[in-house]
């Protein structure tokens, strides 16, 4: 996911950190000097979705304006994931049986 925090901050005019961590005070939300700054900056590694709320509500916008999809980083990730796996043979297809849940005795 990208992180569009800035580009949607400068599209109202919010030009610096500080005055977007006012902006967030006046709507209940305090953030660090360190938080903000790591949100202004760069894309968090998690938000929380209360703070997410927030930031949408000073910024006039849904979430999906501030995290931007990236189908290519998750394609890329997919051969990592299946050289982890191996090459297995897939798994054996499971079909229920019905009836009584017993084994018939042998005869």
């Amino acid at each position: 996911m990208l992180w569009n925090l800035r580009l949607k901050a400068a599209e109202r005019g919010i030009w610096k950190s500080a005055q977007m961590r006012r902006l967030l005070a006046d709507a209940g939300l305090d953030l660090s000097a360190g938080k903000m700054s790591s949100l202004w900056a760069g894309t968090p590694v998690t938000i929380r979705l209360d703070d997410l709320d927030v930031i949408c509500a000073v910024l006039d916008c849904d979430p999906a304006a501030l995290l931007i999809p990236e189908p290519g980083k998750v394609a890329a990730r997919r051969p990592e994931r299946e050289q982890a796996v191996g090459n297995h043979a897939p798994a054996p297809i499971v079909t229920p049986r019905f009836g009584s849940p017993r084994s018939s005795p042998p005869l």
